[in-house]
């Protein structure tokens, strides 16, 4: 695939142009058809009502940008395979988001759409062999990839607790996958993985502490599926086995790691992990006496720096690259317990 160095930066400004475009025309769709995310929830913190449908300004803005850089870039059979195997099931998914977001699904309804979107992308990225043996065993590489779609896509949906939170992290990650797909020469990886940054940065500036709209279910349930498809179907030929599974851990760390104390949190307090609540990362960070803007700074000056990690583990070989797995994980495990102890639940306030 001949490539030119000047399609990138243009399907990235276009898509986070396009997004950011049409985020306000959702807004106002949203306002007027009173489409908005009520503060009548114990676990919600907004006080006035905020408009949904910015998760449709980010499907939109990616689906606009895809289908010109495809005129762009050259569309062959294999980026046909690669972008059906990626964006059919995110679509869908973001679709199913949307009728959450407007009659308030079941857990147990949302819990088998996604895995069946898991499933059907699985079954895509496999008969398209567009995806690696992590294992080299069919069975367990098809378990780890059933679990980590659904697990990830669950995971940024929990994650979208605070304003900027969720766009922004994935931004960081999306741009960081960017560099390391581009320098293994996976161009269609890095081409989506640059339109999934601009529509995030796009519709942050609309999502940015204090939010003027919200992504919703549809929003971060089509994140959530895109970027945990394109983080397993990039191919880090350079590593090593244990090294190229971290690395899909390490751009995503701190959405994992968010979950990871809620469901476990919740667990041992005796509450459904799928039942909303205030004892996200954002929460407890609040609780220590910051504003949300400083909230959402440390998140995302959290996600970049495990993804700085994601970058050293591999460009780098050995012993350096052993070190910085293990700078990884202890700041990793220091991270649960830290936050772990935080106080979940502020004294008097009716837990979720």
């Amino acid at each position: 695939m001949e490539i030119d160095l000047i399609q990138f930066p243009i399907v990235f400004f276009s898509s986070l142009i396009t997004t950011g475009a049409i985020t306000p025309i959702m807004r106002k769709l949203a306002l007027s058809l009173n489409i908005v995310d009520l503060p009548n929830q114990a676990h919600k913190i907004h006080r006035e009502p905020i408009p949904y449908l910015g998760g449709l300004a980010i499907i939109f803005g990616v689906i606009i940008t895809v289908i010109g850089g495809s005129f762009l870039m050259g569309l062959n059979a294999g980026a046909l395979k690669i972008l059906i195997s990626i964006l059919v099931p995110s679509i869908l998914m973001g679709i199913m988001g949307l009728i959450d977001d407007l009659k308030n699904l079941s857990p147990t309804l949302r819990l088998g759409a996604q895995s069946s979107a898991a499933l059907i992308t699985w079954f895509l990225i496999i008969s398209g062999e567009t995806l690696g043996t992590p294992t080299e065993n069919f069975y367990f590489d098809f378990l780890i990839t059933f679990l980590w779609i659904v697990g990830i896509t669950n995971a940024i949906n929990f994650f979208d607790n605070h304003d900027g939170g969720a766009s922004g992290t994935i931004a960081i990650s999306s741009l960081t996958l960017f560099i390391l797909s581009f320098a293994s020469s996976q161009f269609y990886i890095a081409a989506l993985s640059l339109v999934l940054s601009g529509a995030c940065f796009g519709f942050l500036f609309w999502n940015k502490s204090p939010a003027r709209i919200y992504m919703g279910d549809a929003g971060s349930l089509f994140l959530g599926m895109v970027i945990s498809t394109l983080v397993i179907r990039f191919d880090p030929t350079a590593l090593n086995k244990w090294s190229g599974l971290a690395l899909p851990i390490l751009l995503l760390a701190l959405p994992i790691l968010d979950t990871s104390i809620v469901v476990t949190s919740r667990i041992m307090r005796g509450t459904s992990p799928l039942q909303g609540g205030q004892d996200h990362l954002s929460h407890r960070l609040k609780r220590q006496g910051l504003t949300g803007k400083k909230t959402t700074l440390i998140l995302w000056a959290d996600a970049l720096f495990f993804c700085l990690l994601a970058i050293s583990v591999f460009f780098s070989s050995g012993s350096t690259q052993i070190f910085a797995l293990l700078i990884g994980f202890i700041t990793w495990i220091l991270q649960f317990a830290w936050f772990f102890k935080l106080p979940h639940v502020d004294h008097g306030e009716m837990e979720p």
